[in-house]
């Protein structure tokens, strides 16, 4: 019988998993009751049937205890006959009560071993039926934000419809208006067309009218001249000639005044692109307007230090000026000495010099010597370094090597407060933007403005001007004859026999008329201003005179009773040659000089 229970229980598990799997179909919800009602049937059909095993067993066991028992009366009665009977009896029961409990145990066993399984299945089932559903979520979210996505883009395009229709409907009203306005503009031209029409035909009709004059005003034209020449007395030939001279005459005076309209358009158009020549060059060079001048007070860190650098007997300042050719000059200036020489380098080297001993604190005549001869290389040193800077700066090719010494020399030299060397740069990029601009040569432009100033270096050590010591050193050193055609006429450019000499002398003129570029004491400026106008009522006929323009032009007002326009002419030149004589100024001084008549009557 047992057998048969456990076959049942196992077609029961399989007939509630056929119902389970046909049942899963019905959504994740009733599938996880059903798999827990499945789970719990399993489990109650499986203790019935171990509960009806034992149950059977128990019977079998009572049964065979009764049988046990009513063989015990028999047993008693046939003890002797029946005793290994039932011991035989007793063994049988009890294999079979073990063979049972086994098969029992056995079924339940396998019954539970199918439930695990089942219930593993039903796990697989359930998670892969929840990633399904975490899947389908995910498809839920993705579809939501398509449709959101579409709904959007469905409200722009309409929106961009709306646009492109309010666009369509006004461009069919302006083509409306622009249609109307062609229809009237048409009327119009049609209007204007028969009014032409009838103005040519008024035209053709006074033309043929005229026509009829101008032969009719000939024919007069002509009985004229012969009634003419029957009155004069001359012959057409006659006639001719004296018109033609007349008209000579005519055209000589109209040929003079066209010449003299010519030049001063000429003249106009030249100042013109001069100024602009001007403009450019100074608009595209930024220089400074003032540079540094040489330094003469040398700070000392306390008043103690003038002692030592007196020294005992005063041995250290004698051996300081005679080495360096420079006074040392201690007073009660707190905590500074000053230099004094007139040779700028001089004064350089000294304040190096006594700048390094105070530094080092070692001051005696040895010492002095030694700091002497190593501040001199190293100035030399500086100066063609100097030389090299400018010259790159004013982008002009390597010199020699002597003139590059000299050109760093001017460092050290200034001119109304304006150091030589910055205006000399800056003169030489004005002439290469000049001589740029009229096509000449800019590079030899730029050499001749570097070297204009070049005798400047040393015109403290020999005699003569710095245009003729520029001069010979231009020609010493193998210069272009333009340089020293610069060179020597950059203060008198019309005697120039070049162009550079011209572009140089303006572009100098430029460089120090440059507000803030030279300096001159009031006193000194205010002198040198009323000396020009002494110089000028000085002379006869003169009734006032006005320096102006920084004392660079001198405007000269005479009385017309006695002085002329010839005499005018001559008393400008006059005294601009006493200025030269009797003045020194920079730049150039313009004498101009007014004569003004003036006719008055009072009417009554």
């Amino acid at each position: 019988m047992t057998p048969i229970y456990v076959v049942l229980a196992l077609l029961g598990l399989g007939l509630l998993a056929a119902a389970y799997w046909l049942g899963q179909r019905q959504g994740a919800e009733q599938r996880a009751a059903q798999d827990l009602r499945l789970e719990a049937e399993a489990r109650d059909a499986a203790a019935a049937i171990v509960v009806q095993a034992r149950a059977e067993a128990e019977q079998r066991l009572s049964q065979a205890a009764a049988s046990v028992l009513q063989e015990r009366q028999s047993w008693a009665q046939e003890r002797q006959q029946g005793a290994e009977s039932l011991a035989e009896q007793r063994e049988q029961a009890r294999q079979e009560a073990a063979r049972l409990m086994q098969e029992a145990a056995r079924a339940a066993q396998e019954s539970q071993e199918q439930i695990r399984s089942n219930v593993a299945a039903l796990e697989l089932q359930r998670s892969s039926l929840s990633a399904l559903q975490r899947q389908t979520e995910q498809e839920r979210a993705g579809l939501e934000q398509e449709r959101a996505q579409l709904k959007a883009d469905m409200q722009q395009e309409r929106q961009s419809l709306a646009e492109d229709r309010r666009e369509t409907r006004q461009e069919r009203e302006e083509l409306k208006r622009e249609i109307e306005r062609l229809n009237r503009r048409a009327e119009q031209l049609d209007a204007r067309g028969d009014k032409l029409s009838a103005l040519e035909e008024r035209l053709e009709a006074q033309q043929s009218s005229l026509q009829g004059q101008a032969a009719q005003l000939e024919q007069e034209r002509q009985l004229a001249e012969e009634r003419v020449f029957e009155i004069a007395g001359l012959s057409e030939s006659a006639a001719r000639e004296l018109i033609l001279s007349r008209l000579d005459a005519e055209l000589e005076e109209e040929k003079a005044q066209r010449v003299r309209a010519m030049q001063a358009r000429a003249s106009k158009e030249a100042g013109r692109t001069a100024r602009h020549l001007i403009a450019q060059a100074i608009q595209r060079s930024a220089a400074e307007t003032s540079a540094q001048l040489s330094v003469s007070v040398v700070p000392i860190p306390s008043d103690a230090m003038k002692g030592r650098l007196i020294g005992r007997e005063g041995r250290n300042i004698r051996a300081f000026e005679a080495l360096t050719g420079v006074d040392l000059i201690i007073d009660d200036t707190p905590e500074a000495v000053m230099l004094s020489s007139f040779n700028p380098i001089r004064r350089e080297v000294a304040r190096h010099v006594l700048g390094a001993l105070v530094e080092d604190g070692r001051i005696h005549p040895a010492r002095i010597e030694e700091m002497v001869g190593k501040a001199q290389e190293d100035m030399k040193q500086f100066i063609h370094a100097q030389g090299e800077e400018a010259l790159l700066e004013a982008g002009v090719p390597a010199l020699r090597p002597g003139l590059t010494q000299l050109l760093g020399r001017m460092y050290f030299r200034s001119s109304y407060g304006q150091n030589v060397l910055k205006h000399s740069v800056q003169v030489a990029h004005l002439t290469g933007i000049m001589a740029g601009e009229l096509g000449l040569d800019a590079e030899l432009a730029r050499r001749a403005g570097l070297l204009h100033d070049i005798g400047k270096s040393i015109d403290r050590e020999i005699e003569g001007t710095h245009v003729d010591i520029g001069i010979g050193l231009a020609r010493r050193f193998g210069e272009p004859p333009e340089v020293v055609d610069a060179i020597a006429h950059h203060h008198d450019p019309e005697n120039g026999e070049t162009l550079y000499s011209v572009l140089v002398a303006a572009a100098d003129a430029i460089s120090a008329a440059r507000p803030g570029a030279r300096r001159e004491e009031l006193e000194a400026y205010t002198r040198r201003l009323e000396a020009l106008e002494q110089i000028a009522v000085s002379f006869p006929g003169v009734q006032q005179a006005y320096a102006i323009q920084a004392g660079r032009e001198v405007r000269v007002i005479v009385e017309p009773g006695q002085v002329s326009d010839a005499q005018a002419t001559l008393l400008a030149r006059e005294i601009a040659g006493r200025v030269e004589q009797d003045m020194e100024y920079p730049g150039q001084v313009q004498v101009t000089v007014v004569r003004e008549s003036r006719a008055v009557e009072v009417a009554r």
